[in-house]
């Protein structure tokens, strides 16, 4: 295991704590179903914490992404040849 899969890692179980820091946005499919809490168009504006919590899940999933694509070519580099990384690459930006 090298040193930056220790950081996708960490980066990882940040996310993850992250996304459980954060408050339920509705009431879930009970809500749903029953038909309560119908406040569609009401001014739900997040403030103090919550809005740090969101910005810092959103960085923090940004990060993530570009390391998954940096270790990818990092790998693709050490071990295949060059069209193997670019298959690799174009198959990550493509979804082929």
């Amino acid at each position: 295991m090298k040193w930056y899969d220790i950081i996708f890692i960490v980066v990882s179980l940040i996310i993850v704590v992250l996304s459980l820091l954060q408050g339920g946005k509705s009431e879930g499919a009970s809500g749903a179903i029953t038909g309560g809490g119908l406040n569609v168009f009401a001014k739900t504006k997040e403030r103090g914490s919550e809005k740090v919590v969101t910005y810092l899940t959103f960085g923090f999933a940004v990060l993530f992404l570009f390391l998954a694509m940096v270790i990818m070519l990092v790998n693709g580099a050490e071990g295949g040849t060059e069209e193997e990384t670019s298959a690799a690459v174009a198959m990550l930006l493509f979804h082929i």
